[in-house]
């Protein structure tokens, strides 16, 4: 069970801080002790905490200083703190970080660069990459739209097998954006 205190910096912003009070640090006159087993030894006054959690070897934590009276646990805190990182890296290695990939074109493509383009986004959805098609419209271009609708389907069509668009084709400006996210099959 982890706490988050928010503490003031000196800049005056808050920040969030998972340390918690252990020992000498709390605070508080009175606690309720709960021992390292999960039973509760009951509300007794700091000195007489710290001094069973002593002579048992452990160390005094306070985990939960909201309480009236604050609630501390008897337990190994190395050990603890160590199991938090553990969990904390566990928990990192199994997040999937999505990057975002960008496949610019105009719209007088060729064949073989529209297939070169088409390639580099598959590459991209292989690798669990969120895929972003810019076509960028160029002087009288921009009155063209319904080619770059043309172009954004046929790209869509081309890469529908290893992604689905999430965000259809919409003009920002000169650009018209299109995003295509990889399918979660594989």
């Amino acid at each position: 069970m982890v706490i988050f205190f928010l503490v003031k910096n000196l800049g005056g912003a808050y920040k969030i801080s998972t340390d918690l009070r252990v020992n000498e640090r709390i605070r508080a006159r009175q606690v309720r002790v709960v021992d390292n087993e999960g039973e509760q030894v009951g509300v007794m006054p700091l000195k007489k905490a710290l001094s069973i959690a002593e002579e048992r070897g452990f160390d005094l934590v306070e985990v939960a200083p909201q309480a009236k009276p604050p609630v501390c646990k008897i337990m190994d805190y190395g050990k603890y703190k160590y199991e938090q990182a553990k969990k904390a890296k566990e928990a990192k290695k199994n997040q999937n970080v999505m990057k975002v990939k960008e496949v610019q074109m105009s719209v007088k493509i060729e064949d073989h660069d529209f297939n070169v383009k088409v390639n580099m986004a598959k590459r991209f959805l292989n690798n669990k990459d969120k895929v972003k098609v810019r076509i960028r419209f160029r002087g009288r271009e921009i009155a063209h739209k319904d080619l770059g609708y043309e172009l954004m389907d046929r790209f869509a069509e081309e890469v529908k097998d290893l992604g689905r668009v999430s965000s259809k084709a919409s003009m920002e400006g000169r650009h018209m954006l299109m995003f295509i996210t990889p399918t979660s099959d594989k």
